[in-house]
């Protein structure tokens, strides 16, 4: 049955709309391009394929639900299964390589609806609109002779795409963290807020480590051995729950809804709705998230997404990677 539905998949996929700014960029090329760029490993995530699996559950407040009616804010505990990882799509990629790092979210909402979240430790995105991100795995594809990216066409993309830049300076400027549990993260995209009288509020929200922000020293990063994230997450849950609070940043007026790459004011209010806790965690193919598709744009009654081209291309990728992925390419 997998293949078949797979197949059905990149069939609608590839007979869908396409998501460049110039309508040039479909959810078949984006994959191909990342494929090309970090290779095929199958059965496996074609970018944030390194990761860990986690445990736990999200308590929002009331101040949450002044904003939003969604059950998140109901003042219970929601059953949360999370996933953590690094960007890219090399399983090898070593831990305290400069770089993103993402926390996905699925709740599991009485009544069966679900909420995703999808972040990432940066508090900007690379790209104003999907063709950025794919004119970056091209730039990324390796050279066939030295099996690495091409460093004049890397600086070439750089020069030639504003819109990546602040992403960029970000990454290289800023060590990684010590542990997921030291890294906050960032919703990129803005979101609608919809309260019990359907009244929207724009927001951007991000998750603060109650642990405290640690990055890595640069002697600590010289001297890390390759894979340390997932166990030291799996340490830290073992002596107790890692909690992040979860900030709203409330939109004004011109704020932008539809470009991850433009950072709204820092003067923006912000409110806190809720904690989560991580109660345990374990390597991705020992736990339950796995077999998720994390999709962002997965909202439940209350929230609802924007018209956000680079929101909707990454959903529209998402089902292609994970289709193959399922059919074990």
């Amino acid at each position: 049955m997998i293949k078949p539905l797979y197949a059905a998949l990149a069939a609608a996929l590839l007979a869908g709309p396409s998501y460049g700014a110039e309508g040039n960029v479909s959810p078949v090329q984006m994959i191909s391009a990342m494929e090309d760029a970090f290779g095929v490993h199958p059965g496996q995530r074609r970018n944030h394929i390194k990761g860990s699996c986690a445990l736990g559950s999200f308590k929002g407040l009331a101040a949450g639900a002044s904003y939003s009616r969604s059950a998140l804010f109901s003042g219970q505990a929601i059953p949360v299964v999370a996933r953590f990882s690094l960007g890219g799509g090399n399983p090898a990629a070593k831990d305290a390589d400069k770089g993103v790092r993402g926390m996905a979210l699925e709740f599991k909402l009485p009544g069966g609806a679900l909420q995703h979240m999808t972040m990432i430790n940066v508090p900007v995105f690379g790209a104003a609109k999907p063709q950025t991100f794919y004119d970056l795995l091209l730039a990324l594809k390796p050279d066939p002779d030295t099996q690495r990216p091409d460093p004049a066409k890397v600086k070439a993309f750089v020069d030639s795409h504003p819109d990546f830049q602040a992403m960029a300076a970000f990454t290289q400027s800023h060590n990684p963290p010590a542990s997921y549990a030291n890294s906050p993260y960032y919703s990129l995209h803005a979101f609608q807020f919809l309260d019990k009288d359907n009244q929207a509020t724009l927001v951007r929200w991000h998750f603060s480590p109650q642990d405290g922000e640690k990055p890595l020293t640069d002697a600590e990063r010289e001297q890390a051995p390759a894979n340390f994230l997932e166990q030291a997450l799996i340490d830290r849950a073992a002596k107790g729950p890692v909690n992040w609070d979860m900030y709203l940043t409330l939109g004004q007026p011109g704020d932008p809804d539809n470009d991850p790459s433009h950072p709204w004011p820092q003067d923006r209010q912000q409110v806190k709705v809720g904690t989560l806790s991580i109660t345990q965690a374990m390597a991705q193919d020992q736990g339950n998230c796995g077999p998720i598709n994390f999709d962002p744009m997965v909202v439940a009654d209350g929230i609802a997404v924007t018209d956000d081209p680079v929101l909707r291309a990454r959903s529209a990728a998402y089902a292609l990677s994970f289709g193959k992925r399922l059919s074990g390419q």
